[in-house]
């Protein structure tokens, strides 16, 4: 359905055949609920191209349309708005066209449109994943997941980072002080095991720094002679001429580490196609340098660096080799991006989930790219995202403060539980079926928190307050999913399709809310916004509750309307369903 075109069109039509006057768009929006109306055409816009009195202009295209659009049964014109009213069969025939369309909303993709390629997560393996992380995941997989909806194919992907100073710290913290535990021996997830030895590292070097300052060094001297530091610099050596012993190592403590991202990754409901590791992509880009450097690309430096240079397009000069040949992060980035079309030449452009810190690094990614002359480069997007705060202040990772992504989630599942038991809601249940309630209301009520935000912003994230059952919260629309169950259990009836029911107001709004649903994925798309999908949900729940408050459904007497407010209802549960499913959140069929 989409009425709006039509109207477009004759609006259009009509400017033409009344003035003689062509004109590029029409403004839309909802009629405001004082008047009478279902869509409403702004007039103050056309007056750029018509002078006149707003109100005259609208009653001449009111007219029009009437004569004109079978389905607008009447106007009225309140100052520059042009009020519309769209007639009853209209909206049954929207109904009875999707009634049974299970994939309502989403589209197939064209076979011969480009993939996209989300990358999130991207997580180091020295530590577990924590409460950033699980904004990034949940924005990347949803966003993922609605390009998807919008009708193309999706890869999604993480560039795992695998090497570094930051592993070889908690490689020498377990060598020194891990007395050979595994995450078997001491029954902990490997990545939590190896986390320990990342914090176990920063707190000798601190002790080492202050020992040497005592001794009279300065503290950026203390910071660079500790001998822990100078020991981590020499294993990092190591690993990049290829010890044996060191690799052996890497990989041992890197596959507890991969063991346990897997148990976060399934518990938190997000999936990969595909990975990278920087172990074998940090090398990938300096050929492409050396290509770059022909063609003018880049320059080098005296000292052999090699540089792009950017201020004309108001950035500044960008190191991408270093003078002793060395690759750097932009070189990494330019060489993954390149492989990882080779690797999927159906991929016509990239979105990377990562956080706004890191803003300026994308720009000069993409401009680079395109001036190296990927076409692919003009859709590449970066999906910047501000922080995650809690009430009690900022995370370190090396200090141990981090929020840790398995314990908020087992959090949310408590609090759940907590607030679900003081309401009594869950009576009748077994103590299983309770525990797997409590998942999925906890989990539901982190990701439409975090989701409901625009990704731009920053949060501070209150778990308490993200599990309630009133209000914008996933909870809330959970509750109203399961109470539309309730009614379809005890209706007992078959569909038919309504032909001559008179719709009720309450009725005609929520199937307005309902034809929203299409536009909405390609905008949130459009705009890589899962928050577009979690606020669209969130007014069709309101939509229906008020549905709900002021219609009896299976009370009602006439039959036919019974029959078709259950149906309805049951259209409403779906669309929940399918916009939860792109925000990655499960829907109770009780509770």
């Amino acid at each position: 359905m989409n009425i709006q075109n039509t109207i477009e069109t004759k609006v259009k039509e009509g400017f033409l055949a009344l003035y003689n006057i062509e004109i590029p768009a029409v403004d839309f929006q909802p009629t405001r609920k004082e008047f009478e109306g279902d869509i409403t055409v702004v007039v103050f816009p056309l007056l750029r191209y018509k002078k006149g009195n707003p109100v005259a202009i609208g009653e001449d295209l009111g007219k029009y349309l009437v004569e004109n659009i079978e389905e607008i049964t009447s106007y009225n014109v309140v100052k520059g708005f042009l009020n519309l009213v769209v007639d009853d069969a209209f909206y049954l025939n929207f109904f009875n066209s999707i009634y049974n369309d299970s994939s309502f909303g989403f589209v197939s993709p064209k076979a011969d449109e480009k993939a996209m390629m989300v990358e999130y997560s991207s997580p180091n393996t020295n530590k577990p994943l924590h409460l950033g992380h699980v904004r990034n995941n949940l924005l990347g997989y949803s966003v993922a997941e609605i390009i998807k909806a919008s009708g193309k194919k999706v890869y999604k992907t993480q560039i795992i980072n695998d090497r570094g100073i930051h592993i070889c710290k908690s490689m020498l913290a377990w060598q020194k002080f891990g007395e050979g535990e595994t995450p078997d021996s001491t029954g902990l997830k490997g990545d939590k095991l190896v986390g320990n030895y990342y914090v176990k590292f920063d707190q000798e070097y601190k002790k080492e720094i202050a020992q040497l300052i005592s001794e009279g060094k300065t503290e950026e001297e203390a910071k660079k002679q500790a001998p822990i530091i100078l020991e981590a610099q020499e294993m990092l050596l190591k690993w990049e001429a290829g010890d044996e012993a060191v690799v052996s190592l890497w990989k041992e403590m890197n596959s507890w580490v991969y063991a346990g991202f897997d148990v976060t990754y399934k518990n938190m409901g997000v999936n990969f196609d595909t990975l990278y590791f920087e172990s074998n992509t940090y090398l990938l880009g300096k050929d492409v340098v050396a290509q770059g450097l022909e063609k003018g690309v880049f320059y080098k430096k005296e000292d052999g660096s090699v540089w792009c240079d950017l201020t004309d397009d108001g950035l500044d000069e960008k190191i991408v080799l270093r003078s002793d040949g060395t690759a750097v992060y932009m070189t990494q980035d330019i060489g993954t991006a390149i492989q990882r079309v080779k690797d999927f030449p159906d991929v016509g452009g990239m979105v990377y989930t990562v956080g706004n810190e890191q803003d300026y690094h994308f720009q000069v990614l993409f401009l680079i790219l395109k001036k190296l002359g990927f076409d692919w480069a003009k859709q590449l997007h970066h999906l910047s995202y501000g922080m995650v705060d809690l009430p009690s202040g900022k995370m370190k990772s090396r200090e141990g403060t981090v929020v840790d992504a398995d314990d908020l989630m087992t959090e949310m599942s408590d609090t759940a539980k907590e607030i679900s038991e003081e309401l009594g809601k869950l009576d009748g249940y077994s103590d299983e079926e309770k525990e797997e309630l409590y998942k999925t209301i906890g989990l539901g009520a982190l990701k439409y928190f975090v989701l409901k935000v625009d990704p731009k912003k920053r949060i501070l994230f209150d778990p308490k307050s993200s599990v309630d059952f009133q209000g914008n919260t996933g909870p809330f629309m959970q509750y109203t999913y399961a109470r539309i169950q309730s009614i379809i259990r005890k209706a007992d009836f078959e569909y038919s399709n309504p032909v001559s029911i008179e719709l009720h107001e309450k009725e005609k709004e929520l199937l307005k809310q309902l034809a929203l649903f299409p536009e909405t994925i390609q905008l949130a798309a459009t705009n890589y916004s899962p928050a577009i999908i979690a606020n669209y949900t969130y007014d069709l729940v309101k939509e229906f509750n008020s549905f709900y408050q002021n219609v009896s459904i299976l009370g009602e007497d006439n039959q036919d309307k019974k029959i078709f407010r259950v149906q309805l209802a049951r259209k409403v549960a779906e669309t929940i369903k399918s916009a939860f499913s792109l925000l990655g959140i499960q829907v109770p069929e009780r509770m």
